[in-house]
């Protein structure tokens, strides 16, 4: 993940004893200060998160693009799950689209034993049905066998987070 060239500058006023154990912070963490408020305001992950949100708004295609994005999910601990999903995809994602992240972060949350964000939960479900596969045959088995937070936005698959098809 390439990082965008800093043009900006932030300002804030802290006491002396705040600076003061800011530097120890990042001092301990091997950072500069900057790096070190960066990296705890703006986890790498989230910015991940945001950018494969926003493939999935570009491709046509977007198997590509949540395979990544089940493979950040997958790949996250409770805490850097949290903080990853936080904010809300700025991708202008499309129904079949912001319904399937929105699943895939309730799933990955659910599996984790922890609360799926609120910006979710306010995303409508689909008003029809969307299928994994295009086969007819397969459909019973998909309509069984999707996890839950897929089912409730009526998307209908046979795998989920942490695993690939």
């Amino acid at each position: 993940m390439g990082t965008a060239p800093k043009t900006t500058q932030l300002q804030i006023r802290v006491s002396p004893a705040q600076k003061a154990a800011i530097q120890r912070a990042a001092r301990r963490a091997g950072m500069d200060m900057s790096a070190y408020v960066l990296e705890r305001l703006l986890p790498a992950s989230a910015q991940r998160f945001n950018e494969l949100t926003a493939a999935c708004a570009k491709e046509t295609d977007a198997r590509f693009a949540l395979a990544e994005l089940n493979a950040l999910l997958s790949g996250l601990d409770a805490g850097e799950l949290q903080d990853a999903v936080a904010p809300p995809p700025q991708a202008g994602l499309t129904a079949i689209q912001a319904n399937y992240v929105a699943a895939m972060v309730e799933y990955a949350c659910a599996q984790r034993g922890i609360a799926p964000p609120r910006w979710a939960g306010a995303i409508a479900p689909l008003t029809s049905p969307a299928f994994g596969s295009e086969l007819r045959s397969l459909r019973l088995h998909l309509l069984t066998h999707s996890p839950p937070p897929f089912r409730r936005r009526n998307i209908f698959i046979d795998a989920s987070i942490g695993a690939q098809v």
